[in-house]
């Protein structure tokens, strides 16, 4: 059922409605363990799961159109969608980052297949982004703890990062999201229950703290970041990292979080398997 989403406002701007079983499949049919969703320009979104088919698109009012896999899509954690429309999906048992077209089609692998490496690209890999110019960022999370830069044609440019809970160091990264305004990069640190700031480059530039194992980061390009954490809950921040709102998802736990041009959001939900629409409300008193 359709529930008023149990927010704690902290600034009085934000409200939302949950539609807990917005995405709706065909009869019959059931999600697999969901991973990570995305939206793209025409407020599709796509859900990747851990099933076949791993990749699932739906239409603004959550409608299936359209569903394909491809047999290295063993599986699936993290997912992009690029400025070209172009689609990054993390395989993480598989060591890959892989891009496709809309439609399915293998454009590019980053990573050797089933192939882990210790330090280097990559070791159980959880998320991608994609800047404007082409350039990627992978976090390298659950063997390797990096973040990893290549070039728009997968050249690989560089990481950085270490185990530990020092500046600079993670547990984790489980989650991505490039700053495109301010030339940034941001890091989930999940088990350091913290995100990491850091230049481009890879240059540290601050940390924001306050989440209890965050998953996910989105933001918006007037610099409001929506983040969801294992609490669970979800926290929304300014540029500087400062808190403006919170709430708790409970029954939600969150793995991933998007949202569309109009401010509505949407979490990748597991236990069970759903997609959650948190519709942007008009503040209320």
């Amino acid at each position: 059922m359709d529930q008023r989403f149990p927010s704690v406002i902290t600034d009085g701007q934000y409200r939302y409605h949950a539609d807990q079983h917005w995405a709706k499949l065909p009869a019959g049919q059931q999600f697999g363990p969901i991973s990570q969703l995305a939206v793209d320009a025409s407020n599709r979104v796509i859900v990747v799961q851990r099933d076949t088919p791993a990749v699932l698109v739906f239409s603004h009012d959550g409608t299936l159109e359209l569903a394909w896999h491809h047999p290295k899509l063993t599986s699936v954690h993290g997912l992009c969608v690029a400025p070209d429309e172009s689609l990054f999906i993390v395989s993480f048992d598989a060591h890959q980052v892989l891009k496709f077209s809309r439609s399915g089609e293998l454009l590019l692998e980053l990573g050797k297949f089933s192939s882990p490496n210790w330090i280097e690209p990559f070791n159980h890999p959880t998320d991608v982004a994609v800047a404007n110019d082409g350039e990627i960022y992978v976090t390298d999370g659950y063997g390797n703890a990096r973040v990893h830069r290549f070039a728009a044609d997968g050249t690989y440019i560089g990481g950085w990062g270490q185990h530990g809970n020092k500046t600079g160091e993670f547990s984790c990264p489980h989650g991505i999201w490039i700053d495109e305004d301010v030339g940034r990069v941001l890091a989930v640190d999940r088990d350091n229950d913290r995100v990491q700031v850091f230049d481009r480059s890879g240059q540290y530039l601050s940390e924001w703290t306050g989440f209890r194992r965050p998953m996910d980061i989105w933001g918006t390009p007037n610099g409001t970041f929506y983040i969801v954490d294992q609490a669970p809950g979800l926290s929304i921040v300014d540029r500087n990292g400062r808190l403006r709102a919170r709430a708790r998802m409970y029954p939600t736990y969150s793995h991933g979080i998007g949202g569309d041009a109009n401010g509505n959001l949407f979490v990748a939900a597991q236990g069970p398997s759903r997609v959650v629409r948190l519709e942007r409300l008009d503040n209320e008193e």
